[in-house]
């Protein structure tokens, strides 16, 4: 996260309702979404534990392990228009 600065991208990322889900918040020092809409980010998100997966420009994220097909799939065809 460091290296994006998340101005005005689009991403998908957990969902703070996935993380307190998985009890992340006694894990992980801050809510991945929050820290992201802070930092000027876009969140696109399915509902939790569905598949979603977006792209804005080079940058391909997923919003959690069921969208790691579909990234995968989206990363190649991101590398092959370039």
């Amino acid at each position: 996260m460091m290296a994006l600065s998340g101005r005005g991208q689009t991403i998908s990322t957990f969902t703070n309702e996935e993380e307190a889900e998985m009890q992340l918040e006694e894990v992980v020092p801050f809510a991945l979404e929050t820290a992201l809409i802070e930092k000027g980010a876009r969140i696109d998100k399915a509902e939790n534990w569905a598949e979603k997966v977006s792209v804005d420009g080079r940058l391909v994220t997923g919003q959690n392990p069921a969208s790691a097909h579909l990234l995968g799939e989206k990363v190649v065809q991101v590398l092959q228009q370039n």
